[in-house]
Formats: C-alpha cells, sequence, structure tokens
C-alpha cells in the first residue's frame, strides 16, 4: 500500500490495524478474491472516505472492519471494547413501529425497555422523526428509513460508525438530509470515527478527512482529502485514481 501524509494513526495510535489482510469469496481453488494484502491503520476519530467503482471492495472492507467478514488471511486488530454501528444503503427494518425498531437495539445492549423508548424517542426527535414513530417502519420513504437507521445509530452512541453507500438510492432532498446527519453526529464529538463508502465525490469532499481509494480489492491511493482532489500529487503517484476522479475510469 502506497501511504501518505493520512496516517497521523502512527501518531495518534491506530483503532483499527490492517496488516496484509486478504478476503476471499468461493472456494479456495475457485475463489474470487474481493481484498488482497491490506495494510492500513485508521486513527480515532478520523473521517475516511472509501472510493472507488463497483466491486473494488468498499463494502467488503466496511464489513471486515465491523467483524461480519472473517479475512482469509492476515490480521485484523479492531477496538474489541468500542460500540459500532452500521448503515447499509437499504437498511433493514422490522415491521414493527418506528420507535419500536430504534429502541431494540439499546434494549439488546442491556438497557430496561422503557428507558429504552425513551432514549429511542429522544434519537427520531434528533433525525426530525417524533412525528412518525408509531407508524410502521416499512411503510416509510426510503429517505425516512435510512433516517430511522440514523436515529437507530445514534441512539447506541457509537465510538465507531461505518455507513455503505447511504445516500446512494435516494431522491436529492433525502441525500442532503442524511448526508446533513453524517455531518453533524462527525462534529458532536471528535472522537466519532466515521468509515463510509460513496460514489458522491462531492459528499467525499464534504465530510471526509482522508480518503482510500481501492481497485480490485487493493489500496491505490491512501491521502488525506485536500491533497486527493488537489490534482497535482494524484495525477504524478496515483494515476488510477487520478482517471477516476475526472471520470474517466469505471
Amino acid at each position: 500500500m502506497k501511504r501518505g501524509a493520512a496516517d497521523s494513526s502512527d501518531q495518534i495510535g491506530a483503532l483499527f490495524e490492517l496488516t496484509g489482510v486478504s478476503v476471499q469469496f468461493g472456494s479456495a481453488q475457485r475463489g474470487v478474491p474481493a481484498l488482497t494484502d491490506l495494510h492500513l491503520r485508521i486513527a480515532p476519530g478520523e473521517r475516511v472516505a472509501l472510493v472507488g467503482a463497483n466491486g473494488s471492495g468498499k463494502s467488503t472492507l466496511l464489513r471486515v472492519l465491523h467483524g461480519l467478514i472473517r479475512p482469509a488471511a492476515g490480521h485484523l486488530i479492531s477496538p474489541g471494547a468500542a460500540r459500532q454501528a452500521m448503515l447499509f444503503q437499504k437498511p433493514h427494518l422490522l415491521r414493527l413501529s418506528v420507535q419500536t425498531n430504534v429502541a431494540l437495539g439499546p434494549w439488546l445492549r442491556g438497557l430496561p425497555w422503557r428507558q429504552a423508548n425513551t432514549l429511542a424517542l429522544a434519537a427520531l426527535e434528533r433525525v426530525g422523526l417524533a412525528t412518525v414513530a408509531r407508524r410502521n417502519a416499512r411503510a416509510l420513504s426510503g429517505g425516512q428509513q435510512q433516517r430511522v437507521a440514523m436515529a437507530r445509530a445514534w441512539a447506541l452512541n457509537p465510538d465507531v460508525l461505518l455507513l455503505d453507500e447511504p445516500t446512494a438510492s435516494l431522491d436529492p432532498h433525502a441525500k442532503r438530509e442524511v448526508e446533513a446527519l453524517m455531518e453533524e453526529f462527525a462534529s458532536q464529538s471528535r472522537a466519532l470515527t466515521l468509515i463510509f463508502a460513496s460514489h458522491n465525490l462531492g459528499q467525499v469532499k464534504r465530510l471526509a478527512s482522508r480518503v482510500i481509494y481501492l481497485e480490485q480489492g487493493r489500496v491505490l491511493a491512501d491521502l488525506p482529502v485536500d491533497h486527493f482532489f488537489g490534482g497535482t500529487l494524484l495525477q504524478q503517484k496515483y494515476p488510477a485514481a487520478h482517471l477516476f476522479v475526472k471520470g474517466e475510469l469505471v
């Protein structure tokens, strides 16, 4: 992996550390590599954007960090005591009320049900959905469902928030609402670590402090956001990433 000035984790101490991590889907003989020999360090409080074409490994990397996929090779050091929450492109909501969907997380973590419901209502207030607390969660629009997922994450008070294309299937208004919540969550606590995959380069510019560009399961560029979009350094040292930013590499 080529590493740039974004490696502030060397001085601060890594929250996640991946050493030679590889993931393969399928059998050992006919498997498809999804990640290959990744070496990454992510520090507490960073805002990391994962970019790259479809199939580059962004979603797989997020699932590895969240413990949903175990590496076939290499080592992952992750924050065992840290609270993590992950949002998917299409959130999975149960056929229950909006408030119950949010309350279940804190309740499963040991909070009494009455307190979990109170916390859920506060979380829905935070995302502007308190008025639909008693509606069936699956009856909401796509943008509202994603905001419910944000409320569910906020109710868990996470140290790490992982998001996999959280605004990809939303209309422009809903995208702005979810993006504003991402910004708010990341700004409310310097300790919150935000790691998200996105095809929206404008969103990456607005929200990220560091950009990791993946191609065919490998990290080809890892730079502070201003260097990634600055042009000269990217063009000279990371030509594939430069073409991707220009829209010439699909």
